[in-house]
């Protein structure tokens, strides 16, 4: 491998352009903001690469970009990427624009960069480098990048089952993966689930003046206290039978947990908090993130929120809600008996569903997670860190669940690279040894 990783390093600068190239092209689903001409730069080097390349699309949405290269013997690995970014805003907390891709002390600032065009363009080079060296990839190579993964992949489903004899492979690996803060690389073995819906109470047909609060239906109380049935101060989430499906963690899992570093007193820094919930620390809180569903309140909107005051009674009240799922909680399962549990109380509720997934692990011994773990061990020579599932959710079920494929997750991030927030960053060290890691991942495999 020393003739590969050579020319990793000889051509780094290169590679790093090609990153800047596609950083600088907004790509922002939500928006509808550049998609089609970064579809077409993504489809641009998948052809440099020799590759044979096709638009995977449904009647409606963003196309996903399919391409594959031959490589000697039988086995076939798939890397899962997308290729749209979140919004960068807020725009004021941002030190680079955000689609500058500024290179500035050894980290490139971008939005996107992190999350997750970093990964596509590390697993591309690790291609070139094979076929620039060898000839040819060690194993067959599948992308599939697709453009809809920051607005929850609505269309992946029908992608996938429309085309399931071009996506079958005997691994995948995954969009992302970072460094602790001690550098030490993280693998990831599976994903979180998710219900995400927006509560809407409506009273009346416009706001009134809060003096007839006295009389008048609140809907904003209405919310708050549906809101406040939902989980007690212990964090227990009180919808009848909302944790019967939940799995425990097998004895080897929660082995594997115990070897997670513990960084409390970082993240904490990091973050900017005096304590985590519960007051929870050190193991138990690990196992709680990587365990334990949850039901979080992102956003609350009633009445008048601006400057000074504005006494009024608001017409309609909204909350947004995540429920991260755990195996084997279903998404349409959680969202029944969500409706159950408000209708008893809280019945002129609307319930509207946003977006879901299904959560998905791969066993600890399966032959890409050893090979993933092995291959770490000898590029960043130190012990990786193993996360039998994430804390996040991504649609790794949609593909991987429905076509039976192991996956992992590996990437090039650190712990400070502000995915999703302003300032959002890579090393270009950390980069250029995700390069490494990748195309050791496909010589190991091979093997």
């Amino acid at each position: 491998m020393q003739n590969i990783f050579a020319y990793i390093d000889e051509n780094k600068d290169k590679f790093v352009e090609k990153l800047q190239k596609l950083c600088r092209q907004k790509s922002i689903s939500t928006q509808n903001a550049g998609m089609r001409e970064t579809g077409e730069l993504v489809k641009s080097f998948l052809l440099e690469l020799g590759a044979e390349v096709k638009y995977l699309q449904v009647d409606e949405g963003f196309p996903a970009i399919y391409g594959r290269i031959k490589g000697k013997g039988s086995k076939t690995i798939l890397f899962y990427n997308h290729y749209d970014v979140q919004p960068p805003e807020p725009l004021p907390e941002w030190d680079y624009e955000p689609f500058s891709a500024s290179l500035v002390d050894g980290k490139l600032y971008a939005r996107g960069v992190s999350d997750n065009k970093g990964d596509l363009i590390a697993r591309l080079s690790a291609v070139e480098a094979f076929l620039k060296v060898v000839g040819t990839p060690p194993v067959n190579i599948i992308f599939f990048v697709e453009g809809e993964e920051e607005i929850g992949s609505p269309n992946l489903d029908k992608i996938v089952q429309e085309n399931s004899n071009l996506l079958n492979a005997d691994c995948c690996i995954w969009e992302s993966g970072e460094k602790n803060f001690e550098g030490r690389p993280g693998i990831y073995l599976g994903v979180k689930g998710i219900l995400y819906v927006e509560l809407e109470v409506k009273e009346m047909m416009r706001d009134v003046h809060s003096s007839r609060a006295t009389t008048i239906p609140n809907p904003a109380w209405k919310l708050t206290w549906a809101l406040n049935s939902l989980k007690n101060r212990q964090e227990r989430i009180l919808i009848d039978g909302f944790y019967e499906n939940v799995v425990p963690l097998t004895e080897e899992e929660k082995k594997v947990i115990k070897s997670i570093p513990l960084e409390d007193e970082r993240i904490k820094k990091s973050l900017g908090i005096k304590n985590f919930l519960l007051g929870l620390k050190r193991e138990k809180r690990i196992l709680r993130d990587l365990s334990e569903p949850t039901c979080t309140i992102c956003g609350l909107r009633a009445g008048y929120t601006g400057p000074g005051s504005k006494t009024v009674l608001p017409h309609e009240a909204t909350a947004k809600i995540d429920f991260r799922l755990v195996p084997e909680q279903e998404p349409d399962d959680i969202l029944k008996k969500l409706e159950n549990h408000l209708k008893k109380e809280f019945p002129e509720i609307q319930i509207h569903k946003l977006g879901e997934a299904k959560p998905f692990k791969t066993p600890l011994d399966a032959e890409i997670s050893r090979i993933a773990i092995e291959s770490a061990r000898e590029i960043y020579d130190l012990e990786p860190v193993i996360y039998p599932t994430s804390k996040g959710t991504g649609p790794m079920y949609n593909l991987c669940g429905r076509l039976n494929i192991p996956c992992v997750s590996v990437g090039v991030d650190y712990a400070e690279s502000n995915p999703h927030a302003p300032n959002e960053n890579i090393r270009i060290t950390d980069f250029i040894e995700g390069i490494k890691h990748i195309a050791l991942i496909m010589k190991n495999f091979a093997e």
